[in-house]
């Protein structure tokens, strides 16, 4: 296969650091919702759990326009931004990171959640009677032992992010070297004539960052969950 050229490199690059920082930016609210959606019962919480899932049956683009509205330059999140921390996130890498997350968030949730659904709340309550506060709890007997959903939620997150497009394009537009993610650019190539090769290439690469993101994961869960299990 050619090398890639300088702009391919650009937007593959680029794609891995959106992908990134969507993840790390979501994964302590994306424990926290999991944690209080799989223990706590409260008012709201049927309204909490439709929220955080609904980037999955909104059509991208909804949702892309709705961030837009609220972290555009005139947006209300946006607006404050700009005057008050003088960050802007529109139309640059930052609110594609920020598009990926909300798309890959509901992921990163569920599978966390699933995790600590299947943890024996009588190991919480053990260590809860041994004098250990809910947070040490947490932190020592439920984290451990969930850590293969975290993997897992994580991976998923940072793949759906990668692959991110509908969302991105229309909160961030299509600019090179600041927007032109890897789903973009491909987009981009298709409208050009002569360029199926670019289209090939770049196909290829996100074929092959997916699949070792997925068998990453399930190495990386298998072993956690040996490491983990029972001696």
């Amino acid at each position: 296969m050619p090398e890639l050229t300088s702009v391919e490199w650009e937007a593959v690059t680029l794609s891995l650091k959106v992908a990134f920082w969507s993840v790390l930016a979501s994964l302590p609210p994306g424990i926290a919702v999991a944690w209080l959606l799989a223990r706590r019962d409260f008012p709201g919480k049927m309204l909490l759990n439709a929220l955080v899932h609904l980037p999955l049956i909104l059509p991208p683009v909804v949702t892309g326009y709705i961030l837009l509205v609220l972290f555009g330059t005139r947006g209300p999140i946006g607006a404050w931004m700009r005057e008050s921390l003088g960050i802007v996130v529109a139309f640059r890498w930052t609110g594609a990171a920020i598009a990926a997350a909300v798309m890959g968030f509901p992921l990163l949730v569920r599978a966390i959640r699933l995790s600590i659904e299947a943890v024996d709340r009588r190991l919480e309550a053990s260590a809860g009677t041994l004098g250990a506060p809910p947070l040490a709890v947490f932190a020592t007997v439920t984290l451990p032992l969930v850590f293969p959903g975290i993997i897992a939620g994580t991976i998923l997150a940072f793949a759906k992010g990668l692959g991110e497009f509908g969302a991105t394009i229309t909160f961030v537009s299509n600019i090179p070297g600041e927007t032109r993610t890897l789903p973009i650019a491909i987009y981009t190539f298709l409208q050009v004539p002569g360029e199926e090769q670019a289209v090939l290439r770049l196909t290829g690469i996100a074929i092959v960052i997916s699949f070792l993101a997925l068998v990453a994961s399930e190495l990386l869960a298998r072993r956690v969950t040996r490491g983990t299990g029972p001696t």
